[in-house]
């Protein structure tokens, strides 16, 4: 056992197989539950006696991944209880001053937790970097908003958890001096929106947004629709209040039936901006804790002082069509309405997609104009706004379903974490995945974190230039130019 004094009070882990300090489940705020439900985080109550740290603590609300395919290519893992706002670190020497890295978790706004096996941070301890993961408030308790009271409780929770990294992490061995905040989907969004916030100025020196970018936000009037909506399938007032007062899976069912019926009618008048992405519970544009969307923020100087890297993966979306057959059902229409509700021009958008697939189904078309919309292209237009920012491509394609699944989303998070042998990972990496990609994408991230270089030139509007990480990995320059134009001037 090994013991760390922390502000609260000092906290025992333990030594891994591997020789990695490991500490879990340390709150760094308190439950969000009665009193302190639907308010910002509140500093945890100290402790005397040593707290235990060898196991995960509880995660935020949210329901089991179900069954089938998809499940199966983005695990969850739920513990119940109310402690949930907590951390866990990995450290390879408690006296040392090393680079420290918070990984914030994706599942859109409405899942996940830094508990994944697939997150754990002993090969980032091996490689001389302190590895935090965290969770945070989801669904409605991080994001519902009537425009009453404070909003972005989840973002807010991230913060307080960046300053008990700033104020603790000395004591695990890491440089309060040097933290780079990472994150993947709902997590990179919000290390964007972090980058936007004036309450986290200063608590992070860099940060890696991976498959996630600065527009996914909405409006105080979307997310009055989105509340009053979800009011009405609990049958209560639209209040924070009211909704407090419902069951915790009552709550949790009726989140499920609101995100059902978005996808199942995108419609802006109903949903406004939530009908584009089909993201019910996503950081709201108050004009005060988040002034103006992310990208605004940062074009006009926000974040700044941050090294930025940021990136998607070649075929993102194909982790949404191939699992569940959806790939089979489209059709040469339904891509020409897609490239019509993202405001493309239709027929030359297609077209273009089309001379650059040859061979290429309506699945495989609309997959790379979702991939595009939703990922590559916010991502491009982060770099151009943030100078000096690195850009990243991992286009390494995954085997499984008969090779169709491809560059999907989610699939560099193996090798970034360097966890190959993750069962988890299993069902979505097949068999014998390349260890040079994660030798080479992990050592980016920690070379990137130590010293805000990864390795390859920045980009810029005059030399496009990113890494396109595969089985062998290699700069491009301004890769698929011509679809990226087709995009000048829209979303």
């Amino acid at each position: 056992m090994t013991s760390v004094t922390t502000k609260q009070g000092d906290v025992r882990g333990y030594a891994s197989d591997e020789g990695v300090l490991v500490f879990k489940g340390i709150p760094y705020a308190a439950p969000p539950v009665g009193p302190n439900r639907f308010q910002p985080p509140q500093p945890p109550e100290p402790w005397t006696a040593p707290r235990d740290a060898t196991r995960y603590g509880p995660t935020a609300p949210q329901e089991d991944g179900g069954e089938g395919p998809l499940a199966e290519m983005a695990p969850r893992v739920v513990i119940p209880g109310d402690d949930y706002l907590n951390l866990n670190v990995w450290t390879p020497d408690t006296a040392g001053r090393l680079p420290v890295m918070v990984f914030i978790h994706g599942g859109s706004f409405t899942s996940g937790s830094g508990s994944l096996s697939g997150y754990d941070g002993t090969r980032f301890a091996r490689d001389g970097v302190v590895l935090v993961t965290l969770n945070y408030r989801l669904g409605a308790d991080g994001f519902l908003w009537f425009g009453q009271g404070t909003p972005n409780l989840g973002l807010l929770d991230q913060i307080a958890a960046l300053a008990w990294v700033r104020d603790n992490i000395g004591g695990f061995g890491g440089d309060p001096g040097n933290v780079t905040i990472f994150g993947e989907s709902a997590g990179a969004m919000s290390v964007c929106t972090l980058l936007a916030m004036p309450a986290a100025e200063g608590l992070f020196h860099r940060a890696i947004a991976e498959s996630g970018a600065g527009h996914s936000t909405i409006t105080p009037a979307t997310a009055r629709l989105i509340g009053t909506r979800l009011a009405a399938i609990l049958d209560v007032e639209p209040t924070r209040e009211a909704i407090a007062r419902v069951p915790v899976a009552r709550l949790l069912a009726a989140q499920a039936q609101l995100g059902q019926e978005v996808i199942a009618s995108p419609s802006t008048k109903r949903w406004g901006e939530v009908a584009r992405n089909v993201m019910p519970f996503e950081p709201v544009v108050d004009g005060d804790l988040l002034p103006a969307t992310p990208i605004e923020r940062i074009a006009a100087g926000a974040g700044r002082q941050v090294d930025v890297l940021i990136g998607t993966n070649s075929e993102e979306a194909r982790l949404f069509l191939i699992p569940t057959g959806a790939d089979a059902k489209i059709s040469a229409p339904i891509v020409h309405a897609a490239a019509l509700r993202y405001r493309l021009p239709a027929f030359r958008a297609v077209r273009s997609y089309r001379t650059g697939r040859p061979g290429a189904t309506p699945g495989d078309l609309l997959s790379a104009i979702v991939t595009d919309w939703y990922y590559r292209i916010p991502a491009l237009r982060l770099a151009e706004a943030h100078p000096g920012t690195f850009v990243y491509e991992c286009a390494w394609r995954s085997p499984a379903f008969d090779n169709k699944l491809g560059a999907c989303h989610v699939v560099e998070l193996p090798f970034v974490f360097d966890n190959l042998d993750d069962p988890g990972f299993a069902p979505l990496l097949g068999d014998q995945p390349p260890r040079q990609l994660a030798d080479a994408m992990h050592k980016a991230w920690v070379d990137f974190a130590a010293t805000g270089d990864p390795g390859w030139p920045a980009y810029s509007p005059g030399h496009r230039v990113a890494m396109r990480f595969d089985t062998d990995s290699a700069t491009t320059v301004d890769d698929h130019a011509v679809e990226r134009v087709l995009w000048n001037g829209r979303r």
